[in-house]
């Protein structure tokens, strides 16, 4: 059975394996702030059917509230330990089956195993949260082995406490003209992709969320990094298979291990 991904915009997909549903850090909001959704018309209530969804950090465009109020009833929601005390909205959905996790920690749902992996990124709720929660990427194994990124920049140990891996969902980009550490741009996700080995990878993380006037401004930073990082990864690991997808737009990847 083939595993499916579809990109609804931002960090946000669904990984379709072993008849699961894995929605990977929900965020169904035409404005979060500053930032406005610029690409991508919202996806329809559908796009919100899971089995489990993950989030990977207390970032509000990672962790947003309202996104998952509209997660249907008994979903289960894994998120990074520590969470619901720092964002207290998450206590307020009582329609949701919370779970913790860390590094490390599995979670199983049907014939899917869920594997919470370290990332290196900033995992407070900014701008001014005190509480610490671990950021997490997410290994979903089932038929395949996809990894879920989240947010992270490339640490030493990545290889390794991830493990080996069919599909990665990597971010390459972000929301302005600057990324700092703790994030992968197309260059350090070209170089994450050479260290993980996937056989296919598809990138995420930009060209959906951005403030007004600013790609009147710097038009490359919001279109550019997904076709950037399909150009270095050809360079760098020929091997892997880059799917660039449109927003709402899904890929049938057939995996052998």
């Amino acid at each position: 059975m083939p595993v499916e991904i579809t990109w609804w915009g931002h960090a946000t997909c669904t990984v379709e394996d072993s008849n699961m549903r894995v929605l990977t850090d929900p965020l169904f909001a035409r404005r979060l702030a500053h930032l406005h959704r610029r690409r991508g018309a919202l996806p329809a209530p559908a796009a919100r059917r899971a089995d489990v969804a993950v989030v990977s950090h207390l970032h509000a465009d990672h962790l947003h509230v309202p996104s998952l109020a509209g997660l249907p009833d008994g979903t289960l929601l894994l998120v990074p330990r520590g969470a619901p005390r720092a964002v207290p909205g998450l206590r307020r959905l009582t329609h949701l089956r919370v779970t913790e996790m860390a590094p490390g920690d599995v979670t199983t749902v049907g014939d899917v195993v869920v594997r919470a992996v370290p990332a290196r990124h900033d995992g407070r709720r900014l701008p001014v949260g005190r509480h610490r929660s671990p950021a997490l990427g997410y290994v979903v194994e089932g038929e395949a082995r996809t990894y879920f990124a989240g947010d992270t920049g490339l640490f030493d140990a990545m290889a390794k406490e991830v493990g080996p891996v069919e599909v990665a969902l990597l971010p390459v980009g972000g929301w302005g003209p600057y990324l700092g550490e703790g994030h992968l741009d197309a260059g350090r996700a070209a170089e994450a992709l050479a260290r993980l080995g996937p056989h296919s990878a598809v990138p995420v993380h930009y060209g959906t969320y951005w403030p007004i006037g600013m790609d009147a401004v710097r038009p490359h930073e919001f279109h550019a990094p997904g076709d950037e990082f399909a150009r270095l990864a050809a360079e760098r690991v020929p091997g892997v298979s880059v799917h660039r997808l449109a927003h709402g737009e899904s890929v049938r990847l057939e995996v052998a291990r």
